[in-house]
């Protein structure tokens, strides 16, 4: 990888995001080690900056930063000078005077980790921006996809849930229609993003989109869940929760519907009992924690790609 930043998937080119899956691999083997570091980024200063909160992306990038010997600081909304109303501008240019090598930022508005990268010299990691993209969660679904099915390619993926203020949707839509796998976004009409059909300007025949989850399911390689983002929503967008589930909720039976071999993916945190029964959640064919490990590997690829280790 020559680029400096990672803003988002739909920049990338497949040779880009098969160089991180690969390096990510090399990476795994380095959490199995009673001393789990290596000094590939010795010397190199990393900073989490989060306006929003998040337990596995933030640990994870935090995770990954150590275990490649960087040092790591760690900045909340709350405890940051955001909080007195200091301006997003402001925040990147005291950052960039302490020289920092890079700052991964997750911020409610879509498009601040673009803003952030034009007034900084540090690397920036988009680790969640609004609505718009999410590509290192995007990046560990694809890396766990092909550690278990072998590929990324010729494959049935249905997303379902809360499509509209999904930002990690919309990475995964542009990742894997890069590669060839027919991704089927399935919700509410009310959770449905108009226009869900130009979100990708090429590959757009991989994209398909119903109302029906059993047409979704049906003979799926993967189902991915979605989380419905109450914090998102300022009206209702459905009747009840059990009424959610009855139409877009994943129940044994629904898995009974996908291949044998399907597999179970959601970002986290779920919300059990709204788009996930407890029992698909923690059973045989869910590879959720599976993803969490990943995530560890996949952050560490991009940062060694990113900072040069």
């Amino acid at each position: 990888m020559t680029r400096k930043h990672l803003l988002g998937i739909q920049d990338l080119d497949r040779e880009e995001i098969l160089e991180i899956l690969d390096t990510a691999e090399s990476f795994q083997e380095v959490s199995t080690r009673p001393i789990k570091k290596v000094p590939t980024l010795r010397g190199k200063t990393i900073i989490n900056l989060f306006f929003e909160a998040s337990t596995r992306t933030r640990t994870s990038f935090e995770i990954a930063g150590k275990r490649l010997s960087a040092d790591v600081v760690n900045v909340s909304a709350s405890t940051s000078s955001v909080s007195k109303g200091e301006t997003l501008i402001d925040t990147a240019k005291t950052l960039d005077a302490m020289a920092a090598d890079c700052v991964v930022i997750r911020h409610s508005s879509s498009g601040a980790p673009n803003t952030l990268a034009r007034l900084t010299k540090a690397s920036i990691i988009n680790a969640g921006d609004g609505a718009h993209e999410h590509p290192t969660q995007a990046l560990l679904d694809a890396f766990t996809i092909r550690m278990r099915k072998g590929r990324l390619d010729d494959l049935k993926v249905a997303i379902i849930g809360d499509v509209a203020h999904s930002r990690v949707a919309r990475s995964n839509v542009h990742l894997l229609t890069k590669f060839g796998t027919h991704v089927w976004l399935c919700s509410t009409p009310t959770l449905m993003p108009q226009g869900v059909q130009h979100m990708v300007c090429e590959n757009r025949h991989f994209l398909h989109t119903t109302n029906s989850m059993d047409e979704a399911v049906r003979a799926a390689d993967v189902i991915m869940m979605l989380r419905v983002q109450f914090e998102r929503m300022n009206e209702s967008f459905f009747p009840s929760i059990r009424e959610y589930f009855r139409y877009f909720g994943l129940s044994r039976r629904r898995v009974e519907q996908a291949k044998p071999d399907v597999i179970i993916m959601h970002p986290g945190p779920m919300n059990r009992g709204v788009e996930i029964a407890t029992d698909v959640a923690d059973g045989p064919y869910s590879v959720i924690l599976d993803q969490v490990a990943a995530g560890v590997a996949v952050r560490m690829s991009i940062l060694y790609l990113l900072l040069g280790g």
